[in-house]
Protein backbone atom coordinates (compact mmCIF):
# COMPACT_ATOMS: atom_id res chain seq x y z
CA UNK A 1 0.00 0.00 0.00
CA UNK A 2 1.29 3.46 -0.92
CA UNK A 3 2.29 5.68 1.99
CA UNK A 4 0.99 8.78 0.20
CA UNK A 5 -1.43 8.85 -2.70
CA UNK A 6 -2.34 12.12 -4.40
CA UNK A 7 -5.34 11.67 -6.69
CA UNK A 8 -6.29 14.25 -9.34
CA UNK A 9 -5.40 17.14 -7.04
CA UNK A 10 -6.17 20.66 -8.28
CA UNK A 11 -5.50 23.99 -6.60
CA UNK A 12 -7.16 27.10 -8.00
CA UNK A 13 -6.93 30.70 -6.87
CA UNK A 14 -9.77 32.53 -8.59
CA UNK A 15 -9.08 32.21 -12.29
CA UNK A 16 -5.52 30.93 -11.78
CA UNK A 17 -4.95 27.17 -11.76
CA UNK A 18 -1.73 26.58 -9.83
CA UNK A 19 -2.05 22.76 -9.79
CA UNK A 20 -4.11 20.86 -12.35
CA UNK A 21 -5.23 17.25 -11.85
CA UNK A 22 -1.89 16.03 -10.49
CA UNK A 23 -1.62 12.41 -9.32
CA UNK A 24 1.35 10.48 -7.92
CA UNK A 25 2.26 8.11 -5.10
CA UNK A 26 5.06 7.85 -2.57
CA UNK A 27 5.94 4.33 -1.47
CA UNK A 28 7.28 3.35 1.97
CA UNK A 29 11.04 3.91 2.21
CA UNK A 30 11.13 5.96 -0.97
CA UNK A 31 12.76 9.31 -1.76
CA UNK A 32 10.46 11.01 -4.24
CA UNK A 33 11.34 14.37 -5.81
CA UNK A 34 9.11 16.97 -7.43
CA UNK A 35 10.87 19.23 -9.91
CA UNK A 36 9.90 21.87 -12.42
CA UNK A 37 10.71 25.45 -13.40
CA UNK A 38 9.72 28.41 -11.23
CA UNK A 39 5.95 28.84 -11.20
CA UNK A 40 5.28 25.18 -11.97
CA UNK A 41 3.06 24.81 -8.88
CA UNK A 42 5.41 22.76 -6.71
CA UNK A 43 4.98 24.69 -3.46
CA UNK A 44 1.22 25.05 -4.05
CA UNK A 45 1.09 21.28 -4.37
CA UNK A 46 3.01 20.89 -1.11
CA UNK A 47 0.72 23.35 0.63
CA UNK A 48 -2.37 21.47 -0.55
CA UNK A 49 -0.92 18.17 0.67
CA UNK A 50 0.03 19.54 4.10
CA UNK A 51 -3.16 21.46 4.89
CA UNK A 52 -1.89 25.00 4.34
CA UNK A 53 -4.45 25.15 1.51
CA UNK A 54 -7.66 23.19 1.15
CA UNK A 55 -7.46 21.43 -2.26
CA UNK A 56 -10.00 22.67 -4.79
CA UNK A 57 -10.40 19.16 -6.18
CA UNK A 58 -8.95 15.71 -5.64
CA UNK A 59 -7.89 13.68 -2.64
CA UNK A 60 -4.80 13.11 -0.53
CA UNK A 61 -4.58 9.71 1.17
CA UNK A 62 -2.10 8.52 3.79
CA UNK A 63 -1.76 4.75 4.04
CA UNK A 64 -4.75 4.40 1.73
CA UNK A 65 -7.18 6.55 3.71
CA UNK A 66 -7.83 10.09 4.82
CA UNK A 67 -5.87 10.90 8.02
CA UNK A 68 -8.95 12.21 9.81
CA UNK A 69 -9.21 10.89 13.38
CA UNK A 70 -11.56 7.88 13.70
CA UNK A 71 -13.06 9.23 16.94
CA UNK A 72 -14.63 12.09 14.96
CA UNK A 73 -17.45 9.83 13.79
CA UNK A 74 -18.13 8.65 17.32
CA UNK A 75 -18.07 12.22 18.57
CA UNK A 76 -20.50 13.32 15.89
CA UNK A 77 -22.85 10.46 16.79
CA UNK A 78 -22.67 11.42 20.46
CA UNK A 79 -23.50 15.02 19.63
CA UNK A 80 -26.52 13.91 17.61
CA UNK A 81 -27.82 11.69 20.41
CA UNK A 82 -27.42 14.36 23.12
CA UNK A 83 -29.03 17.06 21.01
CA UNK A 84 -31.91 14.81 19.91
CA UNK A 85 -32.70 13.57 23.41
CA UNK A 86 -32.54 17.09 24.84
CA UNK A 87 -34.87 18.48 22.19
CA UNK A 88 -37.24 15.53 22.59
CA UNK A 89 -37.30 15.97 26.36
CA UNK A 90 -38.20 19.65 26.07
CA UNK A 91 -40.99 18.93 23.57
CA UNK A 92 -42.52 16.21 25.74
CA UNK A 93 -42.31 18.38 28.84
CA UNK A 94 -44.20 21.30 27.35
CA UNK A 95 -47.98 21.29 27.69
CA UNK A 96 -48.83 23.30 24.61
CA UNK A 97 -52.47 23.88 25.61
CA UNK A 98 -51.66 25.26 29.06
CA UNK A 99 -48.84 27.37 27.64
CA UNK A 100 -51.24 28.88 25.08
CA UNK A 101 -53.79 29.68 27.76
CA UNK A 102 -51.23 31.27 30.08
CA UNK A 103 -49.54 33.40 27.42
CA UNK A 104 -52.12 34.11 24.70
CA UNK A 105 -55.61 33.57 26.07
CA UNK A 106 -54.97 35.29 29.42
CA UNK A 107 -53.66 38.43 27.73
CA UNK A 108 -55.99 38.68 24.77
CA UNK A 109 -58.68 41.37 24.90
CA UNK A 110 -61.29 41.42 22.14
CA UNK A 111 -60.76 44.25 19.63
CA UNK A 112 -57.73 45.55 21.56
CA UNK A 113 -54.12 45.51 20.36
CA UNK A 114 -52.41 42.39 21.56
CA UNK A 115 -50.13 43.23 24.55
CA UNK A 116 -46.84 41.71 23.41
CA UNK A 117 -44.96 42.89 26.49
CA UNK A 118 -47.49 41.30 28.83
CA UNK A 119 -47.37 38.08 26.83
CA UNK A 120 -43.59 37.93 27.26
CA UNK A 121 -43.92 38.51 30.99
CA UNK A 122 -46.52 35.74 31.15
CA UNK A 123 -44.26 33.43 29.17
CA UNK A 124 -41.39 33.97 31.59
CA UNK A 125 -43.71 33.60 34.57
CA UNK A 126 -45.11 30.33 33.17
CA UNK A 127 -41.69 28.75 32.93
CA UNK A 128 -40.61 30.10 36.30
CA UNK A 129 -43.65 28.68 38.10
CA UNK A 130 -43.56 25.26 36.47
CA UNK A 131 -41.08 22.43 36.30
CA UNK A 132 -40.27 23.43 32.72
CA UNK A 133 -37.44 25.60 33.99
CA UNK A 134 -35.50 22.39 34.40
CA UNK A 135 -36.25 21.45 30.81
CA UNK A 136 -35.05 24.86 29.65
CA UNK A 137 -31.87 24.32 31.63
CA UNK A 138 -31.43 20.92 30.04
CA UNK A 139 -31.98 22.45 26.63
CA UNK A 140 -29.29 25.06 27.29
CA UNK A 141 -26.89 22.39 28.50
CA UNK A 142 -27.66 20.33 25.39
CA UNK A 143 -27.04 23.35 23.18
CA UNK A 144 -23.68 24.01 24.85
CA UNK A 145 -22.67 20.35 24.57
CA UNK A 146 -23.86 20.16 20.99
CA UNK A 147 -22.10 23.39 20.01
CA UNK A 148 -18.86 22.41 21.72
CA UNK A 149 -18.95 18.93 20.21
CA UNK A 150 -19.71 20.29 16.74
CA UNK A 151 -16.74 22.66 17.00
CA UNK A 152 -14.53 19.79 18.16
CA UNK A 153 -15.56 17.62 15.21
CA UNK A 154 -15.04 20.51 12.83
CA UNK A 155 -11.55 21.15 14.18
CA UNK A 156 -10.56 17.49 14.28
CA UNK A 157 -11.80 16.60 10.82
CA UNK A 158 -10.28 19.52 8.95
CA UNK A 159 -7.25 18.94 6.76
CA UNK A 160 -4.95 20.94 9.04
CA UNK A 161 -1.37 20.67 10.24
CA UNK A 162 -2.03 19.19 13.70
CA UNK A 163 -4.25 16.42 12.28
CA UNK A 164 -1.67 15.60 9.60
CA UNK A 165 1.17 15.66 12.11
CA UNK A 166 -0.59 13.07 14.27
CA UNK A 167 -1.12 11.01 11.12
CA UNK A 168 2.65 10.95 10.52
CA UNK A 169 3.32 13.78 8.08
CA UNK A 170 5.85 16.57 8.73
CA UNK A 171 7.34 19.26 6.52
CA UNK A 172 9.90 22.02 6.22
CA UNK A 173 9.45 25.27 4.31
CA UNK A 174 11.14 27.05 1.45
CA UNK A 175 12.44 29.63 3.93
CA UNK A 176 13.27 28.17 7.36
CA UNK A 177 10.53 28.92 9.90
CA UNK A 178 12.23 28.62 13.24
CA UNK A 179 11.59 30.13 16.65
CA UNK A 180 14.55 32.44 16.28
CA UNK A 181 14.74 33.64 19.91
CA UNK A 182 14.65 30.10 21.29
CA UNK A 183 17.59 27.76 21.66
CA UNK A 184 18.35 24.95 19.25
CA UNK A 185 17.21 22.39 21.82
CA UNK A 186 13.94 24.20 22.55
CA UNK A 187 13.12 24.37 18.82
CA UNK A 188 13.35 20.58 18.66
CA UNK A 189 11.30 20.16 21.84
CA UNK A 190 8.52 22.25 20.26
CA UNK A 191 8.34 19.69 17.46
CA UNK A 192 7.55 16.98 20.02
CA UNK A 193 4.54 18.76 21.47
CA UNK A 194 1.97 16.71 19.55
CA UNK A 195 3.49 13.44 20.84
CA UNK A 196 3.51 14.31 24.53
CA UNK A 197 0.84 12.84 26.77
CA UNK A 198 1.12 14.99 29.92
CA UNK A 199 -1.55 17.65 30.44
CA UNK A 200 -1.21 21.25 31.57
CA UNK A 201 -2.16 20.46 35.15
CA UNK A 202 0.60 17.86 35.34
CA UNK A 203 3.09 20.66 34.75
CA UNK A 204 1.35 23.13 37.07
CA UNK A 205 1.35 20.60 39.90
CA UNK A 206 4.83 19.31 38.97
CA UNK A 207 3.60 15.73 38.96
CA UNK A 208 6.00 12.84 38.27
CA UNK A 209 4.43 12.19 34.87
CA UNK A 210 5.40 15.68 33.72
CA UNK A 211 8.94 15.41 35.07
CA UNK A 212 9.51 11.97 33.53
CA UNK A 213 8.13 13.01 30.17
CA UNK A 214 10.21 16.21 30.14
CA UNK A 215 13.36 14.20 30.83
CA UNK A 216 12.56 11.67 28.10
CA UNK A 217 11.72 14.46 25.63
CA UNK A 218 15.05 16.16 26.30
CA UNK A 219 16.93 12.90 25.75
CA UNK A 220 15.12 12.31 22.45
CA UNK A 221 15.77 15.89 21.34
CA UNK A 222 19.47 15.54 22.06
CA UNK A 223 19.56 12.28 20.10
CA UNK A 224 17.90 13.99 17.10
CA UNK A 225 20.36 16.89 17.25
CA UNK A 226 23.21 14.40 17.28
CA UNK A 227 21.66 12.68 14.25
CA UNK A 228 21.66 15.98 12.28
CA UNK A 229 25.11 16.89 13.70
CA UNK A 230 23.99 19.91 15.72
CA UNK A 231 24.60 18.49 19.19
CA UNK A 232 27.44 20.98 19.77
CA UNK A 233 24.99 23.88 19.35
CA UNK A 234 22.30 22.79 21.81
CA UNK A 235 22.19 26.06 23.76
CA UNK A 236 22.77 28.38 20.80
CA UNK A 237 19.95 30.74 19.87
CA UNK A 238 18.47 29.70 16.53
CA UNK A 239 18.86 33.22 15.13
CA UNK A 240 22.65 32.93 15.47
CA UNK A 241 22.97 29.79 13.36
CA UNK A 242 24.45 29.87 9.86
CA UNK A 243 21.90 29.32 7.10
CA UNK A 244 22.88 25.71 6.45
CA UNK A 245 22.51 24.87 10.15
CA UNK A 246 19.10 26.56 10.25
CA UNK A 247 18.03 24.17 7.50
CA UNK A 248 19.27 21.22 9.53
CA UNK A 249 17.52 22.49 12.65
CA UNK A 250 14.21 22.74 10.79
CA UNK A 251 14.65 19.14 9.63
CA UNK A 252 15.45 18.12 13.22
CA UNK A 253 12.27 19.79 14.47
CA UNK A 254 10.24 17.98 11.81
CA UNK A 255 11.84 14.66 12.81
CA UNK A 256 10.86 15.32 16.43
CA UNK A 257 7.20 14.75 15.51
CA UNK A 258 8.08 11.14 14.56
CA UNK A 259 6.85 11.34 10.95
CA UNK A 260 6.36 8.49 8.54
CA UNK A 261 6.68 10.91 5.63
CA UNK A 262 8.91 14.00 5.63
CA UNK A 263 8.26 16.75 3.06
CA UNK A 264 11.23 19.00 2.29
CA UNK A 265 10.64 22.23 0.35
CA UNK A 266 13.91 23.12 -1.46
CA UNK A 267 16.20 21.96 1.36
CA UNK A 268 19.37 22.69 -0.64
CA UNK A 269 18.43 26.27 -1.54
CA UNK A 270 21.24 28.68 -0.69
CA UNK A 271 23.70 25.91 0.13
CA UNK A 272 27.24 25.65 -1.20
CA UNK A 273 28.38 22.38 -2.85
CA UNK A 274 29.80 20.98 0.41
CA UNK A 275 26.58 21.71 2.30
CA UNK A 276 24.53 20.17 -0.52
CA UNK A 277 26.61 16.99 -0.36
CA UNK A 278 26.15 16.80 3.40
CA UNK A 279 22.41 17.29 2.90
CA UNK A 280 22.27 14.36 0.48
CA UNK A 281 23.92 12.16 3.10
CA UNK A 282 21.46 13.37 5.76
CA UNK A 283 18.41 12.64 3.60
CA UNK A 284 19.70 9.15 2.88
CA UNK A 285 20.23 8.62 6.62
CA UNK A 286 16.63 9.73 7.22
CA UNK A 287 15.41 7.19 4.68
CA UNK A 288 17.55 4.54 6.41
CA UNK A 289 15.52 5.20 9.58
CA UNK A 290 12.38 4.11 7.76
CA UNK A 291 11.10 7.60 6.97
CA UNK A 292 9.98 8.29 3.41
CA UNK A 293 10.94 11.63 1.89
CA UNK A 294 9.09 13.83 -0.60
CA UNK A 295 11.11 16.85 -1.67
CA UNK A 296 10.94 19.85 -3.96
CA UNK A 297 14.36 20.77 -5.27
CA UNK A 298 16.02 22.80 -8.03
CA UNK A 299 19.50 21.44 -7.28
CA UNK A 300 19.71 18.75 -9.96
CA UNK A 301 22.78 17.06 -8.52
CA UNK A 302 20.88 16.50 -5.29
CA UNK A 303 17.71 15.33 -7.06
CA UNK A 304 19.45 12.93 -9.42
CA UNK A 305 21.79 11.69 -6.72
CA UNK A 306 19.28 10.58 -4.10
CA UNK A 307 15.82 10.22 -5.68
CA UNK A 308 14.17 6.87 -6.36
CA UNK A 309 11.42 8.51 -8.40
CA UNK A 310 10.81 11.99 -9.82
CA UNK A 311 7.62 13.82 -10.78
CA UNK A 312 7.97 16.78 -13.15
CA UNK A 313 5.53 19.71 -13.22
CA UNK A 314 5.09 22.50 -15.74
CA UNK A 315 2.49 25.25 -15.30
CA UNK A 316 0.68 23.11 -12.75
CA UNK A 317 0.49 20.01 -14.96
CA UNK A 318 2.40 16.78 -14.56
CA UNK A 319 4.41 16.25 -17.73
CA UNK A 320 6.60 13.30 -16.72
CA UNK A 321 7.31 10.81 -13.96
CA UNK A 322 9.84 8.06 -13.55
CA UNK A 323 13.29 7.13 -12.31
CA UNK A 324 16.11 9.69 -12.55
CA UNK A 325 17.37 7.98 -15.70
CA UNK A 326 13.93 8.07 -17.34
CA UNK A 327 13.38 11.71 -16.44
CA UNK A 328 16.86 12.70 -17.61
CA UNK A 329 16.17 11.11 -21.01
CA UNK A 330 12.68 12.61 -21.42
CA UNK A 331 12.68 15.30 -24.17
CA UNK A 332 9.63 17.05 -22.66
CA UNK A 333 11.49 17.51 -19.40
CA UNK A 334 14.59 18.87 -21.09
CA UNK A 335 12.50 21.26 -23.17
CA UNK A 336 10.32 22.48 -20.32
CA UNK A 337 12.85 22.55 -17.54
CA UNK A 338 16.14 23.48 -19.15
CA UNK A 339 15.23 24.49 -22.70
CA UNK A 340 16.51 21.26 -24.17
CA UNK A 341 19.83 21.12 -22.29
CA UNK A 342 20.96 17.96 -20.57
CA UNK A 343 20.03 17.52 -16.90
Amino acid sequence: MSLLRVESLSMRFGGLTAVNQVSFTVEPGQIHAIIGPNGAGKTSLFNAITGVYQPTEGAVLLNGHSPLPPFAVRTAAGIGVVTLLTALGVVLAVNVESLWEAVITANYIYQEPFPVRDAIVSFVQYFRDTELRYSVGAALVGAVLGGTGAYTVWRRTRWVADVLSRAGLARTFQNPRLFHQMSVLDNVLVGMEGRLGAHVWHGLLKLPQHRNESREAREKALAILKFVELEHLVDTTAFCLPYGYQRRLEIARALASEPKLLLLDEPAAGMNPREASDLMILIQKIRARGISVLLIEHHMRVVMGISDRITVLEYGNKIAEGTPEEVRANPKVRAAYLGGADL
